[in-house]
């Protein structure tokens, strides 16, 4: 029989290793065939001596059982209810029967050795590959075991993405065929705008697939409200995981604890992408989960990405940008790779990519402080890890073929170009967190923003005439919040997506998307008293003034909730309203810089962020939310 690829790595090594590796792998196969209901065969601990010196520094051995279907769970490698006995099956037939041609010369087969107990479960870890340096000393040698079991967990799990009957759930829970028509629309949208522009249709199609991903069918989960009461709870001790929930990968099950029922509501933290096409909710481990399948059944090539600081995101590659794009479904965010380390203040130390295909280090994309982030990566040796890297691709690519291997070749060094010099950070990277609670981001430290009121390089974005708008004396720009898109009517049309990208000062605001009334609008960030917001306009280098200035803004107050809006310029502030309508200032005419802000305070209680908000619409909306006029004449 063919080989599958895991146990032929495994019988690379000499015959004496590989029969000692076999021996065990076959223990604990046997162990679950004979005894199927027995909880304890099941149950692998990483720590236990005879798998941390047997099987974990074996070529292929620890691959083996994850091809049988062992998964990561905590300090244990759990053979799950759902996974299947016939594939155990498979591959222990096939570690035997290179057994037995090791051993046909005359000695005789060794009987399966007594059931092996493992320990009960405890906190994490899960999988192998190439055999660490023997120079190593213990406790080196312990971090490289955890640390190895996480990468061929990682590679192991992605796999699951690959399942054709999967996709297929996956793309039934999706509206495709919008998702595609309006990927289509902006890609003619972008492509009227510029010509030139490298993008395509894999690109608009993320781009709608994201947005739909946190707006429509996902949900974040910090505390579920009382099952009984539906009032608010608290984190209790940890619950037990029943046979249903073991069997969808939830090894860890919250107690979401209400004091006034005395009642815990569960919370199962599922790892099985199928069932989370069900339950639509969870942080960001079931997000990445979830839309990483959701990628590959639309087509597009995706990896999940791990970060040992505690995140998860996906990948996409861009054939028509010839790159990787980040993409996290969490914060509907598309390629701004250094929000966590600037944005969020994350001291990176690990990230790794994983695809069907390939593992990669991808560090530093994410990093713009590349020998602050090398002094923390002190859990293995470099030089280990980019051989455990590397074995581990070779085993997984045994059975592509050639023009494929030469692809990923080929991308991993452009990868590497890129990584070689650091990047600065852009608009969109520099605010903090804003999925989960307030509490729960400040726990993690990671609500992270701009200094207050000043602009940075990245940010302080200024709009000066075009030498279209020159000519034509008109800068015309319009801003829908439903849309989240800059239409620079008076240039072509010229569109610019995300809110941020046109903004000259902002100060503790951000764009929030109500999933259950579908409507969007600016509001301040949980938490802080005064939100701030400005856009700058600069005729003087092109030689112009204002002749006319014609604006129309939007915003609505609640409760007790406070904007206040302003035009500025130079020394003279003017206040106005925000009623939707267009209005005129005809004092400003002869001004050679205009400066549009808004300030939200006030409200009550703790949601007073979302009592006063800027630009609010329905998210099917249109029509603009905010638009400026400015008629220019010769300076």
């Amino acid at each position: 029989m063919a080989l599958s690829p895991a146990v032929s790595t495994l019988t690379e090594n000499p015959t004496e290793v590989f029969l000692d590796a076999a021996k065990l792998l076959l223990t604990y196969a046997d162990n679950i065939i004979r005894f199927p209901r027995e909880e304890k065969y099941r149950s692998i601990r990483i720590g236990n001596p005879t798998f941390s010196t047997k099987l974990l520094p074996v070529r292929g051995a620890v691959e083996c059982l994850f091809e049988m279907g062992f998964e990561e769970a905590e300090t244990h490698l759990v053979f799950p209810q759902s996974a299947s006995v016939d594939q155990l099956k498979l591959i222990r037939e096939s570690i035997a029967a290179e057994r037995d041609l090791r051993m046909s010369g005359g000695r005789p087969v060794q009987p399966a050795a007594p059931p092996v107990e493992a320990p009960t479960p405890a906190p994490e870890g899960a999988a192998a590959a190439p055999s660490p340096p023997s120079a190593q000393q213990p406790s080196s040698l312990e971090s490289s075991m955890s640390f190895f079991v996480t990468l061929q967990s990682n590679f192991q799990h992605v796999m699951q993405y690959e399942s054709a009957e999967l996709q297929l759930k996956a793309r039934t829970a999706m509206p495709h065929q919008q998702l595609s028509s309006a990927a289509q629309t902006k890609l003619t949208e972008l492509k009227e705008a510029d010509p030139d522009a490298k993008v395509g249709l894999e690109d608009c199609l993320l781009l709608e697939l994201l947005r739909w991903f946190k707006q429509d069918f996902f949900s974040w989960v910090d505390r579920l409200p009382c099952s009984r009461c539906g009032g608010p709870t608290t984190h209790g001790q940890a619950l037990s995981p029943t046979a249903e929930e073991l069997r969808w990968g939830a090894q860890r099950v919250e107690n979401h604890y209400c004091q006034s029922c005395q009642l815990s509501t569960r919370f199962p933290r599922y790892n099985h992408p199928e069932k989370l096409l069900e339950t639509r909710r969870g942080r960001c481990g079931e997000w990445a989960n979830c839309f990483t399948l959701c990628c590959r059944a639309l087509g597009l090539e995706a990896r999940y990405v791990w970060d040992s600081t505690d995140h998860v995101w996906t990948e996409v590659y861009s054939e028509s940008q010839r790159r990787w794009l980040h993409c996290d479904s969490c914060e509907n965010a598309c390629d701004k790779p250094l929000l966590y380390e600037v944005g969020w203040g994350k001291k990176l130390a690990y990230v790794l990519a994983f695809s069907k295909d390939q593992v990669v280090d991808v560090t530093w994309r994410y990093s713009c402080k590349h020998p602050e982030v090398l002094s923390r990566r002190t859990r293995v040796q470099e030089a280990w890890l980019l051989h455990t890297i590397n074995g581990l691709n070779a085993a997984r690519q045994q059975t592509l073929s050639a023009e494929r291997k030469a692809e990923l070749t080929e991308r991993l060094l452009v990868e590497l170009v890129e990584f070689i010099s650091p990047k600065k950070p852009k608009a969109g990277e520099l605010g903090g967190r804003s999925s989960g609670s307030l509490a729960w981001r400040l726990a993690r430290g990671e609500t992270r923003a701009a200094a207050a009121g000043t602009p940075t390089q990245a940010e302080a974005f200024v709009f000066t005439p075009t030498e279209e708008e020159k000519k034509s004396r008109l800068l015309h720009v319009r801003y829908c919040a439903a849309q989240d898109q800059y239409c620079r009517v008076s240039s072509s049309s010229e569109t610019l997506l995300n809110w941020e990208r046109c903004v000259w000062t902002r100060e503790s605001v951000f764009r929030k998307e109500e999933k259950d009334w579908k409507m969007v609008y600016i509001a301040r960030t949980e938490g802080s008293s005064v939100g701030r917001i400005s856009w700058k306009f600069d005729f003087a280098p092109a030689g112009l003034k204002v002749d006319s200035v014609s604006i129309m803004a939007s915003s609505q107050t609640f409760h007790s909730g406070r904007v206040c809006w302003s035009l500025r310029s130079g020394p003279v502030t003017t206040e106005f309203s925000a009623d939707g309508k267009l209005q005129s200032f005809p004092s400003l005419s002869g001004s050679s810089e205009l400066i549009v802000a808004a300030e939200l305070s006030g409200g009550e209680g703790s949601c007073s962020w979302q009592h006063s908000q800027l630009f609010r619409q329905a998210l099917k909306e249109q029509e603009p939310s905010f638009e400026v006029i400015i008629h220019l004449q010769d300076a």
